[in-house]
């Protein structure tokens, strides 16, 4: 058995943690790039708690999803206002933004030189700027992930910008942040959060380590995403929902993913879907073809006895099997109103295009078993 576990240096979690934020950035620095979502009036808290320890911060707000530009305008205007360390706050987006950027701003070369697929796929060769990941969604995990994805509008497709030194120095994980995201919001980053409690678990690169963070996560969304769904203000359901996102981050970060988010990348490059929706829709069927194609091909595999876990993780009642936690998702889903792939724009004459970048993602490495192009365009067609 061999297995690697690599996270941000320090992790803080709990209610309120945030007003702590100000002595902890004076420790990285004097001059901080301050990244937002499209809202930057979110930080405004953040921002007062800066000018209070005597630190200048400057904002940049990300509109959307990161691309490329994104980031070299991002860089840009980091070294024009002579910022010395990077604080993300936001969801996944402005996490990611902020991650790439203080890559970016530590390395020499265009970003283009780093980038797999698209660019020429060089190592990093420095550590990046500090970067402190403060999340306001509970869903991607971005605060403890050494990578940052980005979409390339000219080719279509989303890749990663990733390095282990590009671990944020600190993760402030405050759950009262989540408090006014609304129920759509609650219930695709929540959904995304799940999915990568599962796909590590069920994952040909899971590890012991990863194993007891997916257990504890799923776990915890499981009792909780549908009461944060239904009231927002609900402080132990934020809770878990925060936890159940932090650790899969970690899991994610250490034992990969699988197909839902093989084929979310490349939908998410071609289509102008939010990312967690669409992970909430692949989820059952993805689950299902998965187990199909390891009773048919791979009986023996451990995979298989893992998705019955997952299903007791799940129901909490027993005895289940795999096909009732595929069940219970696609109650779930139904339940949190998430729309088919289809209200994205994306029709059967997508399939056979999205199939063939999807073969290639690198989060199909890690899925329990390969599946063929048949498993997967019959996969995205339910999806639909």
């Amino acid at each position: 058995m061999k297995f690697e576990f690599a996270t941000a240096t320090r992790i803080i979690f709990g209610a309120g943690t945030l007003s702590g934020i100000g002595a902890l950035a004076r420790e990285l620095g004097s001059g901080a790039l301050v990244v937002t979502g499209r809202d930057s009036a979110r930080a405004e808290k953040l921002l007062a708690l800066l000018r209070e320890v005597g630190v200048r911060a400057v904002t940049f707000s990300v509109s959307g999803e990161p691309e490329l530009s994104t980031i070299e305008r991002g860089t840009a205007f980091a070294k024009n206002e002579n910022c010395d360390f990077v604080i993300g706050v936001g969801g996944g987006s402005a996490l990611d933004a902020a991650k790439a950027i203080a890559a970016m701003l530590a390395n020499e070369g265009e970003l283009l030189d780093y980038l797999e697929i698209v660019g020429r796929g060089q190592a990093l060769k420095k550590r990046a700027l500090p970067f402190i990941a403060i999340p306001t969604t509970a869903g991607t995990g971005s605060e403890v992930t050494r990578n940052a994805v980005l979409s390339s509008p000219e080719h279509q497709v989303k890749v990663s910008l990733r390095s282990p030194l590009m671990l944020a120095r600190l993760a402030v994980v405050d759950p009262e942040l989540t408090h006014d995201l609304p129920p759509a919001l609650t219930a695709s980053t929540g959904l995304d959060a799940l999915t990568q409690l599962i796909e590590p678990y069920v994952g040909v690169r899971a590890n012991p380590m990863t194993d007891g963070l997916c257990v504890e996560g799923i776990r915890r969304a499981a009792r909780s995403l549908r009461v944060a769904f239904g009231n927002g203000q609900n402080k132990s359901a934020r809770e878990d929902m925060a936890v159940a996102s932090l650790l899969g981050g970690l899991a994610l970060a250490n034992a990969g993913l699988g197909a839902v988010h093989g084929f979310a990348g490349p939908i998410g490059g071609m289509f102008p879907a939010p990312h967690g929706a669409v992970c909430a829709a692949l989820l059952p069927e993805v689950m299902n073809t998965n187990i199909h194609a390891l009773r048919q091909r791979a009986p023996d595999r451990a995979a298989l006895r893992r998705y019955d876990e997952v299903a007791q993780l799940l129901i909490g009642k027993g005895p289940v099997t795999a096909d009732d936690g595929v069940e219970w998702i696609r109650r779930l889903v139904a339940d949190l109103e998430i729309p088919p792939l289809r209200t994205h724009g994306i029709r059967t004459e997508h399939i056979a295009d999205i199939v063939t970048k999807a073969a290639n993602a690198s989060s199909m490495k890690a899925n329990p078993i390969v599946l063929t192009p048949e498993e997967l365009a019959e996969t995205l067609h339910l999806a639909l």
